[in-house]
């Protein structure tokens, strides 16, 4: 595994994009814990589109306006609902020291949609990962595997780090029901700008 491809996988997964912002409201609104299962879900994410390049589904999308078409609406739809939602709270948050078995999964799943309905991702895997499995590799699937695994190993451990840094901030935050406004409608429109984003994506 080279270093060039840790190097490049490092500068995009810290990029801020929908996970990163989904993992830094969660932190903010539920707390550190919550915050390392939004980023176990959105790990989880990566892998249909992991398993779409291995099987060549990838290139289907890529190659195909209508399928892409479809999975790009559906991401636009999705993130401008998160935006909805994050504008529907109002007031100040309690600080919860707990997080139940029932508010972990839908912090989860959340994180899992938010990822997988991302068509960019799938081409990301297609056009990034075979640049840097070598052409007379005798295992490229192996190879692909070993990488795909390595970039979900970043992915995990960087946003567990930007979800734990806003955790530390948030007693001092959330307990103040203007800062809480003003965060809300920043993560809103963080979230409307990247559907807009996302609407205008090319294959």
């Amino acid at each position: 595994m080279s270093w060039s491809f840790l190097l490049t996988s490092l500068i995009v997964v810290v990029s801020p994009g929908t996970g990163v912002l989904y993992t830094l409201a969660t932190a903010l609104t539920k707390g550190s814990r919550a915050s390392i299962a939004a980023a176990f879900g959105c790990t989880l994410g990566i892998l249909p589109a992991m398993a779409a390049a291995m099987l060549g589904l990838a290139a289907v999308l890529h190659t195909s306006a209508l399928a892409f078409a479809a999975l790009k609406w559906l991401g636009v739809l999705y993130l401008l609902y998160m935006a909805w939602q994050a504008l529907r709270e109002q007031g100040a948050l309690s600080v919860e020291t707990q997080l139940d078995a029932r508010s972990g999964r839908q912090v989860i799943v959340t994180g899992f949609l938010i990822n997988i309905l991302n068509p960019k991702l799938s081409i990301f895997f297609l056009a990034f990962l075979p640049q840097f499995i070598a052409a007379d590799e005798a295992y490229p699937l192996a190879a692909m595997l070993e990488l795909s695994c390595a970039f979900m190993a970043m992915t995990f451990a960087v946003f567990v780090l930007y979800g734990l840094f806003a955790g530390q901030l948030r007693d001092r935050v959330v307990t103040r029901p203007a800062v809480m406004t003003w965060l809300r409608r920043s993560f809103a429109g963080g979230f409307a700008l990247l559907g807009v984003k996302l609407a205008f994506a090319e294959r």
